[in-house]
């Protein structure tokens, strides 16, 4: 992607990229709505959090604010419908639940539902005693899913990755959570440092056994910029080798099936039905819109195939300072997308899925040839060895190739 404007000044407010006109007026949008702010950083987190007081995170000013944007987007946006909602962060379960209940009147207020059916509304959650507390306020307040970052079923392994929580706490947080809302997902990171795939195995198959409708179970990535970057450049991280990963990636699969709960994404599992709405509109490559600091979005424009990415200012005073100024938008940067990249990101992510892409629909929707992106010659080879599985007008990972989707795509992308 060619970047228009990047607002990048040292000094005073940075300056503010033009949106583009042409935008689509009307889409179907995935809301998502950034807090910022944390109790603790994480040494594997790279996300855009920040650590700050009750007070700086209190309900006022930052109610003005993300109210601000809202109404700046929506005059962007004048005809569009709400798919989903989802609060993300940071941790969003440190927002006060009035301004939660805000948020999401004002998005449906300025952008209606789709259709008459509840929409998923999403809020990510730490689970101390503290968050847990305000659970059955979240859920006054609107919000109907609710995702647990549990992490780990160990103490010495929650310990190592800076979590604030206990097992005991982070099941009794669960248990709180299951009373209060229908649909739960947690969260659990394998190939932590010195876990072996026997040990995965029995704390995966423990998580499967809690009964929510929905586990996310990621792989440890080691991201530039953070605490566990710097131990692993130092030699200071145990981590499993490849083959181990490898083993912990399929165990994952296997167990999640086995317990009704298939894959239908890379690392996320659920019973059929209850997949996260949201998320899949990300995988599909379907418009967002981010609110908050650091948030991002993915717009059509007016033309076929013509798509916009944004981002917001990162910093969350940098944020608020260019909402009061007068720039509620508070964006960072605005950057077109080539229909054929915007044709291979939706490639990339749609191999994500179990039901995969439809090269055909991806021409239509992008107006592109899609022989312009895909080797076909290659995927053909790729399905003939067992990796791919093309039938139905649709090409999918099969086998060995969840694993090595990322070699995949390097081999079938021009």
């Amino acid at each position: 992607m060619t970047t228009v404007e990047r607002a990048g000044s040292r000094q005073g407010l940075p300056a503010a990229p033009p949106v583009p006109g042409t935008l689509k007026a009307d889409p179907v949008l995935a809301v998502y709505v950034h807090w910022p702010f944390c109790l603790h950083k994480c040494p594997y987190c790279d996300f855009n959090s920040h650590v700050r007081s009750a007070a700086e995170r209190g309900h006022d000013p930052w109610s003005e604010h993300y109210l601000a944007s809202l109404a700046a987007w929506a005059r962007q946006l004048p005809a569009a419908r709400t798919a989903t909602i989802f609060f993300g962060g940071g941790t969003p379960s440190l927002m006060p639940p009035e301004l939660v209940s805000q948020v999401i009147m004002r998005i449906l207020e300025i952008w209606p539902p789709v259709d008459d059916a509840p929409i998923e509304i999403t809020l990510e959650a730490n689970p101390t005693s503290v968050e847990a507390a305000r659970l059955a306020d979240l859920r006054a307040a609107g919000v109907n899913r609710v995702s647990l970052g549990l992490q780990a079923l160990d103490d010495a392994a929650l310990a190592v990755l800076g979590r604030q929580h206990s097992v005991a706490e982070g099941l009794a947080a669960l248990e709180e959570a299951q009373r209060h809302f229908a649909r739960v997902n947690l969260d659990l990171i394998h190939s932590r440092p010195g876990q072996t795939p026997e040990a995965w195995a029995a704390e995966w198959s423990r998580a499967l056994a809690l009964g929510t409708e929905h586990l996310s179970g990621y792989q440890l990535t080691i991201e530039p910029g953070t605490r566990f970057a710097t131990l692993h450049r130092m030699h200071r991280l145990d981590l499993p080798d490849e083959t181990a990963a490898a083993d912990m990636l399929l165990l994952t699969r296997q167990l999640a099936a086995a317990a009704g709960r298939p894959a239908y994404e890379v690392s996320n599992f659920a019973r059929p039905g209850a997949e996260c709405r949201h998320n899949l509109a990300y995988w599909r490559h379907q418009p967002w819109v981010g609110i908050g600091p650091g948030a991002h979005g993915r717009l059509p424009g007016a033309s076929p195939g013509e798509w916009y990415g944004f981002a917001a200012i990162r910093r969350p005073e940098e944020w608020a300072a260019a909402v009061r100024s007068g720039k509620p938008l508070a964006l960072a940067e605005v950057e077109p997308v080539d229909p054929d990249q915007a044709m291979r990101d939706a490639l990339m992510m749609g191999l994500r899925l179990a039901e995969g892409v439809d090269p055909s629909e991806l021409a239509r929707r992008f107006g592109r040839n899609t022989d312009t992106v895909i080797d076909f010659v290659r995927a053909r080879d790729l399905a003939e060895a067992g990796y791919l599985r093309v039938a139905q007008g649709r090409i999918r990972p099969a086998g060995d190739g969840w694993l090595l989707l990322d070699r995949i795509l390097a081999e079938i992308l021009r």
